[in-house]
């Protein structure tokens, strides 16, 4: 059973920065692609941003230039540095893993408010 925690999320001022984690229970190496989703009340969960395992990214156009997305295999764990952060950021970030099946972590809360 593959589980994905999330952490690093809070709450920061406009123009701000922060780094989320996915730590896997174990091994990255045989996850096709990792990423990282969004999702408001009321709202679907839309792509961030993910990463393939050969390395390749891909964001969603409202994040490109500010954030992130990396992988560290030796750590099992994926990160979304996220800079110039906007209140349109605010969300509960999940961590995604596929592997055959999709697997979710819990989520973490991002707010961004003066």
């Amino acid at each position: 059973q593959v589980q994905l925690v999330e952490s690093g999320g809070g709450l920061v001022q406009p123009g701000g920065s922060l780094r989320l984690s996915c730590a896997a229970s174990g091994s990255i190496s045989g996850f096709n692609v990792m990423g990282w989703y969004r999702q408001t009340p009321g709202k679907q969960r839309d792509l961030v941003a993910r990463i393939f395992e050969g390395g390749t990214t891909v964001y969603a156009d409202s994040v490109k230039g500010r954030f992130t997305i990396s992988r560290d295999n030796t750590k099992n764990t994926i990160y979304l540095q996220m800079n110039s952060l906007k209140p349109e950021d605010t969300a509960v970030y999940y961590c995604s893993a596929v592997r055959g099946l999709n697997y979710w972590g819990q989520g973490t809360q991002v707010t961004v408010s003066s």
